[in-house]
């Protein structure tokens, strides 16, 4: 079960909060299965997408509760679909990374990631997959820093710079690239590969 995180709603479309959803929709795509597409079921307060790779099947899951509460949608899921912990991936923005790098890790802390922190509390434990995806500033003077805003909430919920764009699709592009990976030859590989050094 790969669960993008991210806010429901056109108003936060393009925020860096909202990576997770992007990542998610750019693999339906990178996929090239024309028939799959969101389902909506409200008693799972996420808009999924099943498909099957080297025969198992994988769901693909946007929370609609908002990132603070992740974790409500993320249990309900997990229970209905019977999925273990080791089993769940979730893909999200990370502020302690540079803007386009990423990393793929099993377990730890939430590193102040309330919707990282909902999920481990509801479903109890931190023994997951995480793939964050950097959307910290870069050191760079002539870059908008996040110091620049007046905290953390404000610089997540915010678009991407101009001068981040470019750097921001790319991770997504990568990201993708990294799920596909890791589904199908293991999250050793993924991780060698796609692991920001």
């Amino acid at each position: 079960m790969i669960v993008g995180l991210g806010n429901p709603g056109e108003k936060y479309e393009n925020t860096r909060h909202n990576l997770g959803f992007l990542v998610l929709d750019h693999l339906l795509k990178d996929l090239g299965t024309s028939k799959i597409e969101w389902d909506h079921p409200t008693k799972l307060k996420s808009d999924i997408a099943m498909f099957t790779i080297k025969e198992e099947k994988a769901l693909l899951a946007k929370p609609q509760t908002f990132m603070n509460n992740s974790g409500m949608a993320v249990q309900l899921l997990k229970d209905f679909y019977k999925v273990e912990p080791e089993d769940l991936w979730i893909v999200y923005d990370e502020l302690d990374l540079p803007v386009g790098s990423m990393k793929i890790r099993f377990g730890g802390a939430a590193a102040g990631h309330h919707g990282v922190e909902s999920i481990m509390e509801a479903i109890g434990t931190d023994k997951f997959w995480r793939f964050r995806l950097g959307i910290g500033a870069t050191h760079d003077k002539s870059e908008v820093g996040k110091h620049d805003f007046k905290n953390a909430k404000e610089y997540v919920l915010d678009t991407f710079r101009s001068n981040e764009v470019g750097k921001a699709r790319e991770l997504v592009k990568h990201a993708s690239e990294a799920l596909q990976s890791a589904m199908e030859k293991g999250m050793e590989t993924a991780m060698n590969r796609f692991n920001t050094k």
